[in-house]
């Protein structure tokens, strides 16, 4: 098959060459005179086929050009539809053909809200000639300066007017965007203490089981690499607040914020445990049960123990 369509391609290119160049026919001519019937009417077969293809193909190429679909013969909510699938690169280039549709404010500011959840400025009145799109490559190019320097980056927001000079605006901001390179958010948080409290509390903790809630806590809150003082301050306050969120819980249990510490503390020790590879005797359940009692008496044994399934089936809790 395959050296019959090499045949194909090069009778058209022959074939083009005969008609454009009357040196080739006076070769071409002498030829076909060398050659028999037969071949003549094989290679006319051939040639034919090959037409017949490319006829094929063109006709095929215009009835995909005409099918193209121009989103501005659509129904507008049809095509807003559509470009909101887009990311922001892609919506820039989709500008260049339907400018109108594309920089319509509606479809960036859903980017903005998207990506970053809670700015100051989306509560206030805009300004004169503000812009959603002006706002995503702001929030854009803050971002990218608290990647790498987050207190530059947190005063480029607050020039900007995007965000106020509020530990709690500042803390909404973190809570509700996913941007943000965690290793320097963990040094931004340490340093601000009070940016770290309101945090917290943007947590709801209520009715979740210890292990599930404090990954939540770690998954915005990642803890330090190394056990000091930011990790145990950590620890704490998501004590409090757990405390907090489930009332009830805490005095079915008899668990208070300190033993709700030691728990934390266990588990992220188990986890450890359980998880490294250089720990060649894993902690057993009946050792877990045993240390965790030993250090908070009042808790259940059952409770533990589910606490320790929980680590084992599932992982660890600051990973």
């Amino acid at each position: 098959m395959g050296q019959g369509l090499w045949r194909v391609a090069r009778n058209q290119q022959l074939q083009h060459q005969g008609f454009s160049g009357q040196g080739y026919l006076t070769r071409e001519h002498g030829r076909r005179i060398a050659t028999n019937n037969v071949s003549n009417t094989s290679h006319r077969k051939q040639a034919q086929g090959g037409i017949d293809i490319y006829h094929l193909l063109k006709t095929r190429k215009s009835k995909e050009q005409e099918g193209f679909i121009n989103l501005e013969m659509l129904p507008p909510e049809l095509s807003f539809t559509i470009l909101s699938y887009l990311n922001a690169t892609d919506l820039c280039l989709a500008s260049c053909v339907w400018q109108d549709l594309a920089n319509d404010e509606l479809l960036w500011q859903g980017l903005c809200k998207s990506t970053w959840g809670h700015c100051s400025i989306y509560n206030k009145n805009p300004p004169l000639g503000f812009s959603f799109r002006k706002l995503y490559m702001q929030l854009d190019e803050g971002s990218l300066t608290f990647n790498a320097n987050p207190d530059e980056g947190v005063n480029y927001f607050m020039s900007k007017g995007i965000l106020d000079d509020s530990p709690k605006e500042i803390a909404k901001f973190i809570f509700c965007t996913r941007t943000l390179n965690w290793k320097k958010l963990r040094i931004y948080l340490d340093e601000r203490r009070d940016v770290l409290d309101d945090l917290v509390t943007l947590h709801n903790f209520r009715n979740q089981f210890l292990p599930n809630a404090l990954r939540e806590f770690f998954r915005h809150i990642h803890a330090p690499e190394e056990r000091g003082e930011y990790l145990e301050t950590l620890i704490t306050k998501f004590s409090h607040r757990f405390c907090a969120c489930n009332p009830d819980l805490m005095r079915e249990l008899g668990l208070s914020p300190d033993a709700v510490y030691v728990l934390c503390y266990s588990l992220i020790l188990l986890s450890i445990d359980l998880t490294s590879p250089h720990v060649k005797n894993k902690m057993s359940k009946r050792e877990f049960i045993r240390n965790t009692r030993r250090a908070a008496q009042n808790i259940s044994e059952d409770f533990v123990g589910h606490l320790y399934d929980n680590i084992y089936l599932i992982g660890h809790v600051a990973a």
